[in-house]
């Protein structure tokens, strides 16, 4: 099978657990890692338990081919970490985590040389009970308490979550387009570019004021993606610009897009997308905050 094709079905077969995921109250950021690579765990506390008011504690076990490297303290709370389990507690009430606040626990480790999928159980400890995030879905189905989940992708696929892409329809004789969306990678990454068969090139690009005047420049060295943190690719800010289109863009169509990027370690990768071609810009996307 072409590989394009081979990325295009593992997308589509991650789907619906990333939306499982994302209903979760302990989670890893979107996207993924890479097999063998070096991974920071940020394990992100939504709430705290039922009918409790804080989170006074949050035990992670690690699943078997993850090896720890290190463990983030935070302040006010004892960590305790071993080979194959990490604990934070707090260490006074003043310093547990109060149900309305969101916030991350950090670790690092060594992701296994195999593809496939790693289960972190969470034991999240409140002022009232605790909550197991234990369970593994089976086939995809959803749970009450759900592991937090990792994929570990071969190498040369993107770990990256792309969501509501979309890209502009073209009028007749016009030559340029811009695709927008949503990107996270949970270790971080660089988008350096792009390529798709109906034009000759896609570039990074940032729309930005200089003096009273907006121009459009090439990003050259690409646009970081930080660990964890969605990065917005909107009109008026960062986007994809895609010129010397072969065909019209029409509404109603698909794009067909690869994206490139670069790790911190060196390493290429790519992730292929169809990119919906909308008939106007969707309404959640025109009021986009930028962020990077």
């Amino acid at each position: 099978m072409h590989r394009f094709n081979r990325k295009l079905i593992l997308i589509a077969a991650l789907a619906p657990l990333c939306a499982a995921s994302a209903r979760a109250h302990v989670t890893l950021p979107p996207g993924g890692a890479t097999a063998g690579s070096t991974y920071p765990a940020a394990f992100r506390v939504g709430h705290a338990c039922k009918d409790a008011a804080s989170t006074t504690g949050i035990r992670v076990r690690l699943p078997d081919g993850f090896t720890l490297i290190d463990a983030q303290p935070r302040p006010g709370w004892t960590l305790n970490a071993s080979a194959r389990e990490v604990a934070w507690t707090a260490g006074s009430a003043q310093a547990a985590l109060p149900k309305d606040e969101r916030t991350t626990f950090n670790l690092r480790g060594r992701l296994p040389d195999k593809p496939g999928t790693l289960w972190f159980k969470v034991l999240q400890s409140c002022d009232q009970g605790s909550a197991d995030w234990a369970e593994i879905p089976a086939g995809g189905g959803a749970v009450a308490f759900p592991a937090a989940r990792l994929d570990v992708l071969p190498a040369g696929v993107a770990p990256v979550d792309v969501r509501e892409a979309w890209a502009r329809p073209t009028v007749p004789g016009q030559r340029s387009t811009g695709v927008y969306g949503r990107l996270t990678a949970g270790a971080g990454i660089r988008l350096v570019g792009g390529s798709t068969p109906l034009a000759e090139s896609v570039e990074v690009h940032q729309m930005a004021m200089e003096g009273n005047v907006m121009r459009m420049r090439a990003l050259e060295q690409g646009l970081e993606l930080p660990p964890g943190q969605g990065v917005e690719l909107a009109p008026g800010g960062y986007h994809l610009m895609v010129t010397g289109l072969r065909q019209p863009v029409a509404a109603g169509s698909t794009l067909p897009l690869t994206l490139r990027f670069i790790d911190g370690e060196g390493r290429e990768s790519s992730l292929a997308l169809q990119v919906p071609v909308p008939a106007k810009a969707p309404e959640a996307s025109a009021h986009t905050q930028h962020r990077h």
